[in-house]
């Protein structure tokens, strides 16, 4: 009977040390912009009603907090009633937390909130920091924010859909104006929900091509030698496979014990055709693999997803 017991206790051990997986999706929602705040990950997403917005946190990528609504249109002035809320953008600096949101449709604006905590609330700063001012080739929406590690600048990234345009501004110390538009190229195949990081020296720019709701919806990347060019295209990144359709609007975040990239995306599940799809997207992370020669490999949807965080 020892004997039975000790075996026991040996295969629990054993079974204990086997780490806990993941599952992708993660849940439900679209348009994810993630930021790592300590040892955690917020991923603030295109979600729930029209006029909110939430927030979701974790420590380990498994178990997920909700919160919020971090914002609401309803309290604030100059949006109009009945406007959507989505594609949120975030940043964090000098203790203060910045969220970017996209209210259309066109007459498409991005207004830009303040809080002092990423679960927000956020306070809006009272007009809209870019509107499409009634040009046909210019969307504004999908705000990303990026701090240049060589000089410290900040970078505003907005614009899609409507005429797939890509405009870029140099935001001023408040975050909350620009100090000045630069002008730069469309990178090819751009359609929107633009996100940069910096890796090796080089400045990846990732992007979201084809149509939101059909499986021609996926991720490409273009590398520079600046934050705002000039691009070197470099293909796809991410695409629609047999199980898993349309997949993009990602973000991209680095863990900073483990040095690892993941990418945050969503995506249709369980779609058989190739679009228009009907339903909910679902936010989806994997991993994100840069080449010596400064491509990034192409990344696999995979059901497992990543497992944990700063337990790594």
């Amino acid at each position: 009977m020892k004997k039975y017991r000790v075996l026991a206790l040996v295969v629990c051990a054993c079974l204990m040390q086997i780490p806990m997986r993941a599952n992708n999706p993660v849940f439900a929602g679209a348009d994810p912009q993630a930021l790592v705040v300590d040892d955690t990950v917020w991923i603030y997403p295109t979600h729930g009603p029209r006029g909110e917005f939430f927030a979701f946190s974790s420590k380990d990528l498994v178990n997920w907090e909700k919160h919020g609504p971090l914002l609401q249109f309803s309290g604030i002035d100059w949006i109009p009633e009945g406007r959507h809320a989505w594609a949120p953008g975030i940043a964090a600096r000098d203790g203060k937390f910045y969220f970017y949101y996209s209210v259309g449709p066109k007459p498409s604006h991005i207004g830009v909130a303040v809080g002092d905590s990423p679960a927000g609330p956020f306070r809006d700063s009272g007009s809209p920091l870019l509107s499409d001012d009634g040009d046909p080739n210019f969307e504004a929406i999908d705000a990303a924010v990026f701090e240049d590690p060589a000089d410290g600048r900040w970078y505003f990234y907005a614009g899609g859909s409507a005429g797939a345009t890509l405009r870029v501004f140099e935001l001023n110390d408040d975050m909350i104006s620009f100090k000045r538009e630069i002008d730069v190229e469309t990178p090819p195949h751009f359609t929107e929900g633009s996100y940069m990081h910096h890796h090796d020296g080089r400045y990846h720019f990732t992007y979201s091509h084809g149509y939101w709701r059909a499986a021609s919806y996926s991720v490409h990347h273009a590398t520079a030698p600046t934050p705002t060019g000039p691009w070197t295209h470099r293909g796809r990144i991410l695409a629609s496979d047999e199980n898993h359709k349309g997949p993009g609007h990602h973000s991209v975040i680095q863990n900073p014990h483990t040095k690892e990239w993941l990418i945050i995306y969503h995506r249709w599940n369980n779609r058989d055709d190739d679009g228009p799809f009907r339903g909910h997207r679902k936010v989806a992370i994997e991993r994100l693999v840069h080449e010596e020669d400064g491509g990034i490999r192409p990344v696999k949807m995979t059901d497992e997803g990543v497992r944990g965080w700063a337990t790594r």
